[in-house]
C-alpha cells in the first residue's frame, strides 16, 4: 500500500515512543520511574468524575453538537472572559477531543503551501509536526537558559517575513516550564500589531500551573483578542487531571470556529457528551483540587530542581509553570539522546531528550515531576549513582 507524500512530513511525540520502550523494560522485570509522561498522577477530581458518570446513567450518550453542548461552550467563555480580560461569545468556542485538535485544525485552517509559521524552539513537536503536515514552513526561534527559556524580542522581531502567517506561542511551556511575562507579551503584541495579517496560536493549556508570576496572555492586549486574530488552546487534561477524558477547546474568531468546527465534523464528529458533562462540573464546582495539585506541584519543583543541581555536570534553573524541569546537562560530556538512553537502560528512569523538542533542546533533558516526591527522590539517586559510575565516551 503506497503512503501518500505527505506522512512523511508527520512527526510523532517522543514521550510515548519512550514509555512504550520503559513498558517493554517494565515486562522483562526492571523497575521503571516514569518521568517522561506530563500526565498528572492525581485522581480527576470526585464531583467531576460523579458529573460524566450522572451524564451516563441519565442517558447522555449520543451525538453532540459538533462545536460543544451550549452548557459547556458558555462556561468556557465566561471563564476565558473573566480570566483573560476580554469579551468572548459562546459562538468562539470550539470544544474537541483533547487539546491537540485545535492545534491540528488550526493550523489546517490557516497555514497554506510555503507560508511560514514563527514557533519556539525547544518546543511541543506536535506543532512543527503539523505545520510540516500542512505543507507550511515552521520556522524556529529557539529558547534559551540564560534568558529563562522566553524569546529575546530581536530574534522575534527578525523571524517574522513576508511569507510569515502564524505565530505559535506557548506559556507556561512545554518543555521548559518558562513563562512569558507581562512585560514580554506587551512587547510582543506592539511587534505583531505591526503585522495585521499574521494569526496567532497561543497554546495555554498550563495556564493554571503557574508558580511565581501572574499568567499572561497575548489575547489581553489590545487588539490581540480571540475576536480577532488569536486562537487560544486550553482544556481540562492538565489543570483537572483529566488526560484520558480527552477534553479540550479553543476560543478564538467567529469565521474561524466555523471552519474549525467543519474539520471536527470531518474528522471525529464531536467530543464525547459524558466528558463535556465532567468538564462543565470542573469548570463550574469547587476549585479546592486545583489549588492543592498546583502547591503540590511546587514542592515537587524544589525538590527535583535542587537534587538536579546536586548531580555531577548537571544545571537546572527552576521552572515558573508547568510540571518540568529542563535541566542543562552539557558538563556531563554526553549528548541529550545518549544519556535519556543510559539513564533508561542503567538507572531505570524514563525521560526525555531534549532533542525531542527540536535542535536547540540538545544538551537538555526533560523530566516531568508529575510523579510523587518518593519517586522523585529515587530517580535523582539513581541518576546520580549512573553519572559517577559512568564516565562519558
Amino acid at each position: 500500500m503506497k503512503l501518500a507524500g505527505r506522512m512523511g512530513r508527520l512527526g510523532t511525540e517522543t514521550a510515548f515512543s519512550v514509555l512504550q520502550k520503559a513498558k517493554a523494560l517494565e515486562a522483562r522485570g526492571q523497575e521503571i520511574i516514569h518521568l517522561e509522561i506530563g500526565e498528572p498522577d492525581f485522581d480527576t477530581p470526585g464531583h467531576v468524575v460523579e458529573a460524566g458518570c450522572r451524564a451516563l446513567r441519565e442517558g447522555k450518550t449520543r451525538y453532540t453538537p459538533t462545536a460543544g453542548i451550549p452548557e459547556l461552550r458558555a462556561a468556557i467563555a465566561g471563564d476565558v472572559s473573566r480570566s483573560r480580560g476580554v469579551p468572548v461569545d459562546p459562538e468562539q468556542v470550539v470544544v474537541t477531543p483533547g487539546g491537540k485538535p485545535i492545534m491540528f485544525f488550526a493550523i489546517l485552517a490557516l497555514v497554506g503551501e510555503g507560508d511560514e509559521v514563527l514557533l519556539p524552539n525547544p518546543s511541543f513537536p506536535i506543532y512543527e509536526s503539523m505545520v510540516d503536515f500542512a505543507g507550511g514552513r515552521p520556522v524556529p526561534l529557539p529558547l534559551r537558559q540564560e534568558n529563562g527559556f522566553r524569546f529575546d524580542l530581536d530574534e522575534f522581531r527578525a523571524g517574522l517575513s513576508e511569507r510569515t502567517k502564524l505565530v505559535i506561542l506557548n506559556s507556561p511551556a512545554n518543555p521548559t516550564g518558562g513563562v512569558l511575562t507581562p512585560k514580554d507579551m506587551r512587547e510582543l503584541a506592539g511587534i505583531l500589531r505591526e503585522r495585521p495579517d499574521v494569526a496567532v496560536l497561543s497554546d495555554e493549556i498550563y495556564s493554571r500551573l503557574i508558580y511565581d508570576a501572574p499568567f499572561a496572555s497575548i489575547a489581553s492586549e489590545p487588539g490581540m483578542g480571540p475576536d480577532g486574530r488569536t486562537v487560544i488552546l486550553d482544556g481540562f487534561s492538565k489543570t483537572y487531571a483529566m488526560t484520558g477524558w480527552r477534553i479540550g477547546y479553543g476560543v478564538m474568531p467567529k469565521p474561524l470556529a466555523e471552519q474549525v468546527a467543519k474539520l471536527q465534523v470531518n474528522s471525529n464528529s464531536c467530543t464525547a457528551a459524558a466528558s463535556q458533562y465532567a468538564a462543565l462540573a470542573a469548570l463550574e464546582g469547587p476549585q479546592d483540587d486545583v489549588g492543592r495539585m498546583l502547591e503540590e506541584f511546587r514542592a515537587r519543583r524544589d525538590l527535583i530542581v535542587s537534587g538536579l543541581n546536586d548531580l555531577p555536570g548537571v544545571e537546572c534553573i527552576a521552572p515558573q509553570g508547568a510540571f518540568y524541569a529542563f535541566p542543562r546537562i552539557r558538563e556531563t560530556g554526553r549528548g541529550a539522546d545518549d544519556l535519556a538512553d543510559l539513564l533508561l537502560n542503567e538507572a531505570g528512569v524514563a525521560c526525555l531528550s531534549g532533542t525531542a523538542f527540536g535542535r536547540h533542546g540538545e544538551g537538555h533533558l526533560r523530566l516531568s515531576y508529575a510523579a510523587s516526591r518518593e519517586n522523585i527522590v529515587r530517580a535523582l539517586e539513581r541518576m546520580g549513582d549512573v553519572l559517577a559510575r559512568t564516565p562519558a565516551r
